[in-house]
């Protein structure tokens, strides 16, 4: 399970007890400058590298301060200082909050060989950097980092129209449910026009997908050989007259795919929704 599904998976379940509790939990907002350092705004997630790189220079640092290899030592430090200092230029709220002092007394602290005095020093760094995560973490993982579907497209095939995904998704639950209701009925005809209509639909979904998912077998985790195998034996259902066969595999579907594709993006799409309505 991702770290940010597990994240949200927290979330919501403070939130539930804090209903029960009658009490609320605020998140607090990051920055809006934060946001032209994650994408889509920027090419790459600048902000999320540099705190990449900041934790490897601050273990790096921990490592040879333990190690007593000064010159390695000075090395990291110098990475780890100019990351840092690096937060206050890309995000101007937030200079004033940063601690060049601490750093600053660190590099003294190298220079003169008194190591046990850096790693003192360094742990106080560590516990200021823990509060911003504390503070702004979650909210900017939410924010930046689930999937925004708001404006969100998906393009036909055949007609070469656009569908905003709420639509789509509205779509999908209609034509499923019709499959099951046309097989139970036995109007085969109706639900075999509902299973060619979804198909399709799958397909052109599947296109839309490719603006975050760019590598093929990322978009067949959901929408590959399972799914089309699920469906395949709903048309063949469909065709025997087998109205059992059609609800036992179009629930199949609705699982591997439908629920699926909900657990990895709908919570945080719909969290993100909630944080970015202010």
């Amino acid at each position: 399970m991702s770290r940010i599904l597990l994240l949200l998976l927290l979330v919501s379940s403070q939130l539930l007890f804090a209903a029960e509790e009658e009490r609320e939990i605020i998140l607090q907002l990051p920055p809006a400058s934060l946001e032209k350092w994650y994408k889509p705004a920027n090419e790459r997630d600048v902000w999320l590298h540099t705190m990449f790189r900041l934790r490897r220079e601050m273990q790096a640092v921990s490592e040879y301060a333990a190690l007593e290899d000064v010159g390695l030592l000075k090395k990291w430090l110098a990475r780890l200082k100019k990351d840092y200092q690096s937060i206050g230029e890309m995000v101007p709220e937030w200079k004033d909050e940063l601690e060049n002092e601490l750093l600053e007394k660190m590099s003294m602290a190298a220079e003169h060989g008194e190591l046990e005095k850096l790693q003192t020093l360094q742990r106080k760094l560590g516990k200021s950097c823990q509060s911003c995560h504390v503070e702004y973490k979650l909210s900017a993982v939410l924010r930046y980092r689930a999937p925004d579907f708001s404006s969100a497209v998906v393009e036909s095939e055949e007609t070469m129209e656009e569908e905003k995904y709420s639509r789509v998704m509205s779509r999908f639950t209609l034509l499923v449910n019709r499959i099951k209701i046309a097989s139970e009925d036995r109007r085969a005809d109706a639900a075999m026009t509902a299973l060619d209509d979804l198909q399709q639909r799958l397909h052109d979904l599947g296109g839309s997908c490719s603006s975050c998912h760019k590598q093929e077998r990322q978009r067949r985790y959901i929408l590959g050989q399972q799914m089309q195998d699920s469906l395949d034996k709903v048309r063949e259902g469909i065709k025997k007259d087998d109205a059992k066969q059609v609800g036992r595999y179009i629930g199949k579907f609705a699982v591997d795919v439908c629920a699926s594709c909900h657990a990895i993006h709908r919570m945080q799409s719909d969290l993100r929704g909630l944080l970015s309505n202010e």
